[in-house]
């Protein structure tokens, strides 16, 4: 079976793993899942579902949502992840999957840590596997001088592996995982051996929707994934209220003050981002110029934590628009020549005129300068 290395005390974990953060949440759903479970799953796949988009239980327990999207888009990655095929979660940066990845691996396996983080120089042993050269020098090949990858680990103990920015692995690289798709096996031909599959195995991956020239996956391999796009939140309203949770986790573990008093400072910094994302203003009036940069949720949520340490360290504890200006222009301007322009005409001709937000306008234009 996998073991995990010893840890710190929860409290002193900067993040915790998603199995370790809502164990809670996890135990009072497998107490009342009376559903059919998968071999090896921990619950059921509605179960599962329902811990990722939130609800209330029979006996009044309290799920908190860790995705919020369609359901349907929930539910199809869940009954794939059922099946014989692996689940590739595509889409633009900040659409949520590394954080739904490690969610469904917590929630199925009760184990989000067999992770394969793709980078231009990930190596096929770590899909594969690797060698302990004491041993291999010292005794040849052996079982005792092989080291499986995550991969080959959560095959032999039938969990769910993990497989980040699958599209920045080199493409011999991501090859390698045919055959551990397809048959369900990883030869081991030094040893003339080979790791089987067993029932509750099966592979997460997430990929960029803007990485697509990177290093694009082989027809072959994506025919072994079924593919869910992650959309970006629909409305203003959806997007605020996923920022002002995940800030309100990340604040508390880092003691930062809570949320209540910079509610407003969210909603304008999503407001913002939102409106440079789609090129027009909320209210459908004014055509605004497009950035470079990606102005995702995931950066709005960096730039309320990183304003929230502003307040609670230089500031009176209150989140105010002078400690958000400057992560939000910094998002913006990835292309100092042509983002600093669109920034700057964004500001006077849409912040300068807009009722109400004249402390953030002046806060922007003092940045600027």
């Amino acid at each position: 079976m996998t073991t995990r290395t010893s840890a710190p005390e929860s409290s002193e974990v900067l993040r915790e793993h998603a199995e370790d953060a809502f164990a809670a949440e996890l135990a009072a759903l497998a107490a009342q899942d009376d559903r059919p479970r998968p071999e090896r799953w921990r619950l059921s796949p509605w179960a599962v579902a329902t811990y990722l988009l939130g609800g209330t239980l029979p006996d009044g327990t309290v799920i908190s949502p860790k995705y919020v999207g369609p359901r349907r888009i929930v539910e199809v990655a869940v009954t794939t992840l059922a099946t014989d095929r692996a689940l590739l979660l595509l889409g633009v940066p900040g659409t949520a999957k590394t954080w739904v990845s490690e969610h469904l691996a917590a929630a199925v396996s009760g184990d989000s840590t067999l992770l394969v983080q793709g980078t231009a120089g990930t190596p096929e042993e770590a899909v594969r596997y690797g060698w302990n050269y004491a041993q291999l020098l010292a005794n040849g090949p052996s079982r005792a001088a092989l080291v499986p990858s995550p991969i080959m680990r959560a095959m032999a103990d039938g969990q769910i592996a993990r497989v980040e920015e699958l599209t920045r692995i080199p493409a011999d690289v991501q090859d390698s995982l045919i055959t551990i798709l397809s048959e369900k096996t990883l030869p081991i031909p030094e040893l003339g051996l080979e790791t089987q599959a067993v029932r509750g195995f099966n592979l997460i991956a997430t990929a960029n929707d803007r990485d697509r020239g990177v290093n694009e996956l082989s027809s072959a391999l994506r025919r072994r994934f079924n593919t869910v796009v992650l959309p970006l939140p629909g409305s203003l309203e959806e997007e605020v209220d996923i920022v002002t949770r995940r800030v309100g986790q990340l604040g508390r573990s880092l003691d930062l003050p809570a949320l209540p008093e910079g509610a407003e400072e969210i909603r304008r910094v999503v407001t913002v981002f939102r409106e440079l994302r789609d090129g027009v203003t909320t209210d459908g009036r004014t055509k605004v110029k497009t950035p470079s940069g990606t102005l995702s949720t995931a950066e709005a949520i960096s730039v309320v934590t990183n304003g929230l340490a502003l307040a609670a360290h230089f500031g009176d504890g209150v989140l105010r628009a002078s400690d958000v200006v400057s992560g939000v222009a910094g998002a913006v301007l990835r292309d100092p020549a042509t983002d600093r322009v669109i920034w700057q005409e964004y500001v006077e001709g849409v912040l300068r005129e807009r009722d109400g937000w004249k402390d953030f306008y002046r806060a922007s234009r003092d940045n600027s300068r």
